[in-house]
């Protein structure tokens, strides 16, 4: 008898209890609908979803149809998927967590949306956000705050929290973020997930409500490493509405499950950036510090080798972030090719109009998006939009030298130096390193490092994510690094806020779809 359990399967382990008839599409996403309606607005009240799909249920259905009569698409088939909602839904409104856009409704799906039904995969909800994808708290002025399933008093991060929170709680097995500054890898370190920023070109983002051409990207949230891989076969490819997907062409492998390998830290060279690390300013930083030294001497206890690095351009970097960003610099001409491509019926069509009618925005991305209407005519001739991509192609080129002098195939580093914060409206994430990626365009990949210590509001502690930042195009080495680390730790527990619901764990016999038994525990 096999056992399968909701809140720890993976993409896997769903479709091997339904090649044998023990589970369908249907039944998976009664059972996830179950969690949302007990555990999202009641109980804990996570507050995670904006808005279910009303149409989910015949889609599976449709999906269980289809594997018996010509057997599944991928391994995505008849599995249910979160987004981050500021991804094009033709079926449902994008409303980028801001109210001002509760019902706007593009024309079609974002260009990865498309990918992954046509993969066979279930869009079950969309998720709350930073609003706009702006604050690192996941507050929005259509939701609220979402709160941390580990911790309810703490945020999960963000801007892609909602997603982070609903994966955590069991909502769904695997999701989509976007990522700017930090915002997959952000609530992956918070949520005991795991979070995949790809390399600039790699996935489109067409059809995604922007900030920066630059700095933009999508990808995957996730429980497990093997279940990032999947979800990045099919959320890369070329896109011609998407210029930068050129760089991507023939750099993916047919797929990225075959670097899964437990071994894959035997005889890897990695570099610890010791200047990532907490300077013992706060609290925090002893122990998010000492946690970090237990993963890596877990490393090199599965066979790797570390050098400690202090990178001085790391540093500079740390000292003046801002000077490496381009959002503000960038927001008018992407947001208002965004609101153009929803037809001449949307109730936007320049930011300018959308600043001028979202009074109810947050105070915080109002002032950001007031800043990029004042800078974005001239960004094209702002000698300062030149010196910061000057600054972050220097940075780039500096991370990729370490690298090459001392042999290394990864740099490693804590994603947050301290745990992330209190929920507040005046709530700040601080000392967060995903600029390492954000300012580079490399590669990075965040995935469980452990918690802290329990406490009244967090029962198994708070949890730490760690970091893997590679070379261009390198996401498939990060997953053989990250799966050997995952695999190697098991560091990943379920929340406590969030317990298992009837239904959700049984057994079954492995014995073919028509002898298939199964039992509930």
């Amino acid at each position: 008898m096999t056992t399968f359990d909701l809140q720890t399967a993976s993409v896997h382990d769903v479709q091997a209890a339904m090649d044998v008839g023990a589970l369908s599409a249907e039944q998976l996403v009664r059972l996830l609908s179950a969690r949302i309606d007990a555990y999202d607005q009641r109980g804990p009240a996570i507050n995670s979803i904006i808005t279910v799909n009303p149409g989910v249920l015949d889609h599976a259905r449709a999906a269980d149809i289809e594997r018996r009569h010509s057997g599944p698409r991928s391994p995505l088939h008849g599995i249910p998927v979160v987004l981050k909602d500021n991804y094009n839904t033709a079926d449902m409104p994008t409303t980028g967590g801001s109210s001002a856009l509760a019902d706007n409704m593009a024309p079609d799906d974002a260009f990865t949306v498309k990918r992954l039904r046509d993969a066979g995969a279930l869009i079950l909800a969309k998720t709350n956000l930073g609003e706009l994808a702006r604050n690192g708290t996941t507050l929005s002025s259509l939701l609220g705050q979402t709160r941390n399933p580990y911790d309810l008093t703490r945020t999960p991060g963000g801007s892609s929290g909602g997603t982070g929170a609903a994966i955590a709680a069991g909502f769904a097995l695997v999701g989509m973020g976007t990522d700017t500054i930090q915002s997959i890898r952000s609530p992956a370190s918070a949520n005991s997930a795991v979070g995949l920023r790809p390399t600039f070109g790699l996935i489109s983002r067409e059809g995604i409500i922007p900030w920066s051409y630059t700095q933009d990207t999508a990808g995957p949230i996730t429980r497990c490493v093997a279940d990032a891989a999947i979800m990045t076969d099919y959320m890369a490819g070329f896109d011609h509405q998407d210029p930068a997907t050129w760089h991507g062409i023939g750099r993916a492998p047919k797929t990225y499950t075959a670097f899964l390998d437990k071994r894959g830290l035997a005889a890897a060279r990695l570099g610890v950036v010791t200047n990532l690390f907490g300077d013992g300013s706060h609290v925090d930083h002893a122990l998010v510090n000492a946690q970090t030294m237990k993963c890596i001497e877990a490393m090199r206890a599965l066979g790797a080798t570390t050098i400690e690095l202090d990178i001085p351009e790391v540093s500079a970097a740390l000292s003046e972030p801002t000077l490496f960003e381009v959002l503000e610099l960038e927001v008018k001409w992407t947001f208002d090719r965004y609101l153009a491509g929803l037809g001449p019926g949307a109730r936007y069509h320049t930011l300018a109009e959308y600043v001028a009618a979202a009074a109810d925005t947050l105070p915080s991305t109002y002032k950001s998006l007031r800043l990029g209407l004042e800078k974005g005519d001239r960004a094209g001739r702002d000698p300062e939009y030149i010196a910061r991509l000057g600054r972050q192609v220097a940075f780039r080129d500096a991370l990729i030298a370490v690298m090459d002098r001392h042999g290394l195939d990864a740099l490693f580093y804590t994603h947050q130096r301290r745990l992330v914060v209190p929920a507040s409206a005046e709530a700040v994430q601080l000392e967060r390193n995903g600029f390492m990626a954000s300012s580079t365009g490399l590669p990075a990949i965040t995935l469980p490092g452990g918690f802290s210590s329990p406490t009244d509001s967090a029962p198994i502690g708070v949890p730490i994510g760690v970091e893997f930042l590679g070379r261009p195009f390198s996401e498939a080495q990060l997953f053989k690094l990250a799966y050997a680390f995952e695999q190697g730790t098991l560091f990943r527990r379920c929340p406590a806020s969030t317990p298992a619901l009837p239904g959700e764990r049984f057994e079954y016999r492995c014995a073919g779809a028509s002898q298939a038994a199964t039992r509930p525990l």
